[in-house]
């Protein structure tokens, strides 16, 4: 594993593994969740990139500024785009929750992005109260407040998005409601895959057949 640091603030870096063999693999950029928020880090994302690594592919398990860490929007987001900046390669994004958020706006942002997996992604931040909440505190402000930032930021208001995506969500989620991707995948044309009797957090547990599902979306886009 070695690192990569993209910036100067000590959250601006990623951890970017390689199959033996050298760096000619594909690459996939995996996102953390966690709300946006500075008690949740990149280490969720490392079993997620060891298994992505044992599969054959490169994976880039980015940090990111996040809120009460020097994040926020802009900030956030240009840290995602930046990370993908410091690879020569083009990458699928794959996120979990408001990495899922960050996996397909940079779908739509990045020239170097092929394609995104969401698991659980925070997709339209105007349609549940709570995801709104939430939001706000990313974007620093209510839709009518900063409207300007929720047009720059919702991946609801950026479609069309000509990149395959892939959602994957848990019929049994009490964090983000399946409504997101379902909303979205009729809006965007983007593959779902609802998976019953599963929440929220089994789609990172590398040991859930949750997470094969979404591993296997992320090879399949990347080859």
């Amino acid at each position: 594993m070695r690192r990569v640091t993209y910036g100067t603030h000590p959250s601006q870096f990623g951890e970017l593994s390689s199959p033996a063999g050298g760096d000619s693999f594909p690459v996939v950029v995996v996102i953390h969740g966690g709300f946006w928020h500075q008690r949740y880090g990149l280490e969720l994302g490392r079993p997620l990139a060891a298994d992505l690594t044992a599969h054959g592919v490169r994976a880039f398990n980015v940090e990111y500024r996040r809120v009460d860490g020097g994040g926020g929007w802009p900030a956030t987001g240009d840290d995602v785009l930046a990370a993908i900046d410091a690879l020569d390669a083009d990458v699928v994004t794959l996120g979990h929750s408001a990495g899922g958020h960050l996996a397909v706006w940079a779908a739509a942002r990045h020239p170097r992005v092929v394609g995104a997996v969401a698991q659980a992604g925070v997709l339209d931040f105007l349609q549940h109260p709570r995801i709104t909440r939430r939001a706000a505190e990313l974007l620093g402000g209510t839709p009518d407040e900063v409207p300007e930032r929720y047009a720059d930021a919702s991946p609801a208001a950026l479609l069309p998005i000509a990149k395959p995506m892939v959602l994957v969500h848990g019929a049994d989620d009490e964090d983000v409601p399946v409504a997101q991707s379902e909303s979205f995948a009729a809006s965007s044309g983007a593959d779902l895959v609802v998976l019953p009797g599963v929440g929220h957090m089994e789609l990172i547990d590398a040991g859930h057949p949750a997470w094969a599902v979404c591993r296997d979306a992320a090879l399949r886009l990347a080859r």
